[in-house]
C-alpha cells in the first residue's frame, strides 16, 4: 500500500470515527449504570458488577468467531451484526429492569458484549486500507472518535437514566435507538468484501496457527500489554461509580467522573499515532504502563472528588498509550491473510482477562474490608502485579536480537 492509496483509508477513518461517536456512546452509558443496576437487582452486593462482566465476557466469546467471519464476509457484515446485537441486548436489559430480573439483565448484557467485540475491530478496519506510514495514525484517529462518545454518552445518560419510573430503563431504551440509527453508517465504508468472493480458484494461504502466532515475540508481548492495559482500566473503572457513591457523592458526580475518564481515554488519540511513528510502539506502551501506575497511586492517596477525577484521568491516558501502542505493534507482526486469526486471538485473550478483571472488581470493591474506602484501595492495589508483568514482557521484547514487529 502506497501513501497515494490513503484517500480511501481516510474516507474509512471518517466513517469509523462517526461510528465510534454515535454507536460508541452506549459504552460509557452502560459502564455508568451497569454496576448500579446490578446493585439494585442482585441479592448479593458482591455480584453488583456482574452485568458489566457479562458485557466483557460476551466480547471475549464473540472475538474468536466474529474476526474470522469478517475476514470471510467483510468488515461491514460483522459491524452490522454488532449493531443489531447491541440493540437486542439493550432491549433485553430494559425488559430485565422492568421485570426486576437480574438474570434477564445479565442476558441483555451478554448481547451488548457482541456489539463491544465488533466495535473493537473498528481500529483494525482503519488499518486495512492504510499505508504503512498512515496505519498508526488511522488506528489512533478512529480511537479518537471515542472522544465524542465520551462527551455525548454520559451527558445523554443524565437526561434519560431517571426519566422513567423504573431506574435506568430510559438508558437502555436510548441505547436501542443509538444502535438502530448508527448502523447505517457502515454502508459508507469502502472496504474489501472478504476472502469468500466469487473468484473461483483463488485460494488464500493458510498462515500460522494460533499457537504459532503466540510464539512470535512481538505478537505475544503486544497481546500481554494490550491485555494488561485494558484489564486494569476496566478493573478500576467498573468500581468507580460504586466507590464514588459509596464515599458520599452523587450519581451526577459519577457520570461526570466517568465522562472525564473517557475523555482522557480518547483525547490523546489525536497525537498517539504520531508519537508511535516518531518514537515506536514499545516506548509509547511503556509510557502508558507508567501512567497507569500513577493512576493507582493517585487513587490510593485519597477519596476526595479531586482524587477520583485525577485518578480516572490518568487511568484513561494510560489505557490510551498502552492499548493503542499494543494494537499498532500487533498490526506490524502478522501477514494480511493471518489478520482474522491474529486479531481474533488478540481480542479473545484481551477481553478474557478484562472479564476476569470486571468480575474481580465487584468482589474487591464490595467484599474487601468493611467500607467503600477499603474496597477502593483493594481495587487499586490489585494493579501492581499486572503492571510488573507487562513491564517485564516489554523489556524482554526490546532486548531480543530481532527487529520489533518482525513477522518471522
Amino acid at each position: 500500500m502506497t501513501p497515494s492509496g490513503d484517500a480511501i483509508a481516510k474516507r474509512n477513518v471518517t466513517v469509523l470515527v462517526a461510528a465510534q461517536a454515535i454507536l460508541g456512546a452506549q459504552m460509557p452509558m452502560i459502564f455508568v449504570v451497569g454496576g448500579l443496576a446490578g446493585a439494585m437487582l442482585a441479592d448479593n452486593p458482591c455480584f453488583a458488577t456482574l452485568p458489566i462482566s457479562l458485557v466483557v465476557f460476551g466480547s471475549m466469546t464473540t472475538a474468536p468467531w466474529i474476526s474470522p467471519l469478517m475476514q470471510r464476509r467483510g468488515r461491514r457484515f460483522g459491524f452490522f451484526i454488532g449493531a443489531v446485537a447491541g440493540a437486542v441486548g439493550a432491549a433485553i436489559a430494559a425488559i430485565g429492569l422492568y421485570l426486576a430480573s437480574f438474570p434477564i439483565l445479565l442476558l441483555g448484557s451478554y448481547f451488548t458484549g457482541i456489539y463491544m467485540s465488533a466495535q473493537g475491530f473498528y481500529r483494525f478496519a482503519a488499518a486495512d486500507t492504510a499505508s504503512d506510514a498512515f496505519r498508526p495514525k488511522a488506528i489512533s484517529y478512529v480511537m479518537a472518535g471515542g472522544l465524542l462518545a465520551a462527551v455525548f454518552g454520559p451527558q445523554l445518560n443524565k437526561l434519560v437514566y431517571d426519566a422513567t419510573v423504573v431506574p435506568f430503563f430510559g438508558t437502555y431504551l436510548t441505547i436501542v435507538v443509538l444502535n438502530l440509527a448508527g448502523m447505517f453508517l457502515f454502508l459508507l465504508l469502502d472496504l474489501p468484501d472478504g476472502d469468500d468472493s466469487s473468484d473461483a480458484g483463488q485460494t488464500v494461504p493458510e498462515g500460522a496457527s494460533r499457537l504459532e502466532l503466540l510464539r512470535n515475540p512481538t505478537i505475544l508481548v503486544a497481546i500481554v500489554c494490550g491485555m494488561v492495559s485494558y484489564a486494569l482500566m476496566n478493573l478500576v473503572m467498573t468500581s468507580t461509580p460504586l466507590a464514588v457513591i459509596g464515599c458520599g457523592f452523587t450519581n451526577e458526580d459519577a457520570n461526570d467522573i466517568v465522562s472525564a475518564h473517557v475523555l482522557a481515554m480518547f483525547i490523546p488519540s489525536f497525537f498517539t499515532g504520531h508519537l508511535i511513528v516518531r518514537f515506536g510502539a514499545p516506548r509509547v506502551i511503556a509510557a502508558g504502563l507508567i501512567i497507569l501506575g500513577v493512576a493507582g497511586i493517585t487513587a490510593l492517596a485519597g477519596v476526595t472528588l479531586s482524587n477520583f477525577y485525577a485518578a480516572l484521568i490518568f487511568l484513561g491516558l494510560g489505557w490510551n498509550f498502552g492499548f493503542i501502542g499494543a494494537t499498532s505493534l500487533l498490526a506490524t507482526a502478522h501477514a494480511p491473510h493471518e489478520r482474522g486469526r491474529a486479531q481474533g486471538l488478540n481480542d479473545m485473550i484481551v477481553f478474557g482477562c478484562v472479564t476476569v478483571a470486571s468480575l474481580a472488581s465487584g468482589g474487591l470493591m464490595n467484599c474487601s474490608g468493611g467500607t467503600p474506602v477499603d474496597g477502593w484501595s483493594a481495587v487499586n492495589y490489585a494493579m501492581i502485579p499486572f503492571l510488573l508483568l507487562a513491564g517485564a514482557a516489554l523489556i524482554w521484547l526490546v532486548s531480543q536480537d530481532r527487529p520489533v514487529g518482525s513477522r518471522a
